[in-house]
């Protein structure tokens, strides 16, 4: 084929795709004169990119590289100019001197301009050297520790996320001054995003152990430790910071006061052993101990403190203990029964001949689901680590066949997330408690994390919500269902009709929702789509998460956080090492833009290149 015929070709083609497009725009006009005035031009360039993308375009793409022509790789944010672009090159090839115009259109500069005012508009202003925000989930300490927060901010947190799924109003309002308190100090703009729960399916109790604690430390293959049990000592109702307590013991507020760092607090558990644990720190209301003794605690026990610089000692005895948490251990092949009823769920229970006279059975947090779950239906446990499939449905249950665990048997705990990719679940993304929590939001917050958005109805709920508060809140639209990746164009031209607006990559449940093999394609058309509507957006889930909560990154997730420079916001959650995360991400996104701008990959000088080496270290970071 000679070149004026694939010129042609190529210029037939492009002519088909704006000819969509214009379709698409009288088609979905209503849908378009509805957005916010901010976001017209945006949402006509949205609808234009879903008419390109209802080509396959793979084909064109390598007749325009074959005849050196512009790609159409990174059309996303101006779709119509890079498309009249290429036609009027084609012209001029041809012999035919046309400029290919049209109104309204956006160009390459107004994009890139676009998403910085939407993204400044959301986050607020950007770090020093820095493109891309750094949101972190703050723990429930962040309400009486003032310095972390501080430390947070002048590390580079751009915006606080605060969860109401946990806490209360209370406990909120402090998070929030102390955020204030320290934006003022430092002349900072931190955010208050402030995350809804949802309608949070997940398992329900199971039956009560004993009240007792097993203090277990790490050791290798001989027995000896390797990592001491990590105590958290506080009263009662003083819950660890975070997650990484090995075991919590309850005590006076009285003793507490007394114990300092360096004391040792010495104890024989319920077997007779004598053990003692060590006290390292305070941290907010409570105190951290190790221990490297095997042991178990009960109620009551006696437990002797010894000062450090100080003779003498001081008795104290165990507070009330909560029950041990119990589990149901499942093996491939084995049934389960997902139940309505909020009776304790147990284990399988056999007779004396080793037959089943029961199935293990647990409950679920959203009772009105089983009416729309069908036979041969998948379901997922505890972030995928179990899964089965529905065998039989009643009115109240679910018999489950149990086709994916551990080879050692998978441990089913309460209050675990629940996943039915393939059941149509007509679950409001609002819930009663939602609505309650808006209260407070509303005035408190700058920014509203939306969980659970299925379609644009979920969408609509919350702006009738919103419309009783006079408030002028940003919206982040958490994409964390099969259902809602499917919706989300229309999910988005919905929330369009305010302002400002955003996504969340809910990386964790998305990927279950949608399929392991199929999520690193999903994750990447998001981003697309929403850069095609100058939407900014958050990569969430599981980001560092091995620095966040043990102090050091996998290869893997630093390669992650890399990739996450793509995205106009990057989410960590609260961990131990929560300090260490911050400031590594913060060096990974200030190098990686370098390298990276948004799907677009820059090339910065190589130093000593053309002396045949190769340097990193060139880059101000």
């Amino acid at each position: 084929m000679k070149n004026q015929e694939k010129l042609l070709t190529i210029n037939n083609q492009i002519r088909e795709i704006i000819n969509k497009a214009k379709v698409l725009e009288n088609n979905y006009d209503s849908l378009i004169s509805k957005v916010h005035p901010f976001y017209h031009e945006s949402a006509l360039n949205l609808i234009h990119y879903l008419a390109f993308r209802s080509f396959s375009i793979n084909e064109l793409q390598e007749q325009l590289r074959n005849q050196g022509l512009p790609g159409l790789s990174n059309i996303e944010g101006h779709v119509m100019k890079s498309l009249l672009a290429i036609k009027t090159i084609i012209n001029h090839l041809s012999g035919n001197n046309v400029i290919e115009k049209q109104k309204n259109i956006i160009s390459i500069k107004k994009s890139e301009k676009l998403l910085r005012k939407n993204t400044k508009h959301l986050f607020g202003y950007k770090s020093k050297k820095r493109r891309t925000r750094i949101m972190v989930t703050l723990p429930s300490s962040a309400a009486e520790d003032y310095n972390m927060v501080n430390r947070l901010i002048r590390l580079g947190m751009n915006s606080a996320r605060i969860n109401c799924a946990h806490d209360t109003p209370e406990v909120w309002a402090k998070m929030i001054a102390n955020i204030h308190k320290a934006n003022k100090i430092q002349q900072k703009n931190c955010r208050v995003m402030m995350d809804l729960g949802g309608p949070k399916l997940r398992t329900g109790a199971i039956k009560q152990g004993p009240k007792v604690i097993h203090i277990k430390p790490q050791r290798d293959q001989v027995g000896k430790v390797t990592i001491p049990a990590k105590i958290w000592i506080a009263p009662p109702d003083i819950l660890p910071p975070d997650d990484s307590a090995d075991a919590i013991i309850p005590v006076s507020e009285l003793f507490l006061a007394k114990i300092k760092r360096g004391d040792t607090i010495r104890f024989t558990d319920s077997r007779g052993k004598k053990c003692q644990i060590i006290i390292e720190k305070k941290q907010a209301k409570g105190k951290w101990g190790v221990c490297s003794d095997s042991a178990y605690l009960t109620t009551g026990t006696e437990m002797m403190l010894n000062k450090e610089k100080e003779s003498g000692k001081t008795k104290i005895y165990v507070g009330e203990l909560l029950p041990l948490e119990q589990f149901i251990t499942l093996n491939i092949g084995d049934k389960l029964i997902l139940q309505s009823n909020p009776e304790p769920g147990e284990p399988t229970q056999y007779d004396e001949n080793g037959k089943v006279i029961q199935y293990a059975h647990i409950s679920c947090t959203l009772k009105d689901i089983f009416k729309y779950i069908k036979k041969g239906e998948p379901i997922f446990f505890d972030d995928g680590k179990i899964e089965g499939i529905v065998e039989e449905v009643a009115k109240d249950e679910l018999l489950i066949n149990i086709i994916h665990a551990k080879n050692t048997g998978s441990k089913l705990k309460a209050d675990k997330g629940i996943n039915l990719p393939d059941s149509n679940l007509e679950v409001s993304g609002l819930t009663v408690k939602d609505k309650k929590d808006l209260e407070f939001v509303a005035v408190n917050a700058d920014t509203i994390n939306f969980s659970f958005v299925n379609d644009e109805n979920d969408v609509h709920q919350l702006l009738e919500e919103l419309s009783k508060y006079e408030s002028s809140l940003g919206i982040i639209l958490k994409i964390e269902t099969q259902k809602g990746f499917k919706n989300l164009p229309r999910i988005l031209l919905k929330a369009m009709q305010t302002y400002p607006i955003g996504v969340m990559i809910a990386r964790g449940d998305l990927a279950i929702e949608t399929g392991w093999k199929n999520f690193a394609t999903i994750q990447e058309e998001i981003l697309r789509i929403c850069e095609a509507a100058h939407i900014p957006d958050v990569w969430a889930t599981q980001v560092l998460e091995n620095l966040a909560k043990k102090g050091v990154p996998t290869r893997s997730e630093i390669t992650d956080a890399a990739l996450a420079q793509r995205a106009e916001c990057v989410m960590l959650n609260k961990g131990t090492y929560i300090d260490k995360a911050v400031k590594m991400l913060d060096k990974i996104l200030r190098r990686m833009q370098h390298f990276q701008k948004k799907r677009e990959t820059m090339l910065p000088k190589l130093a000593d290149a053309d002396f045949l080496k190769i340097s990193h270290d060139t880059y101000n970071i």
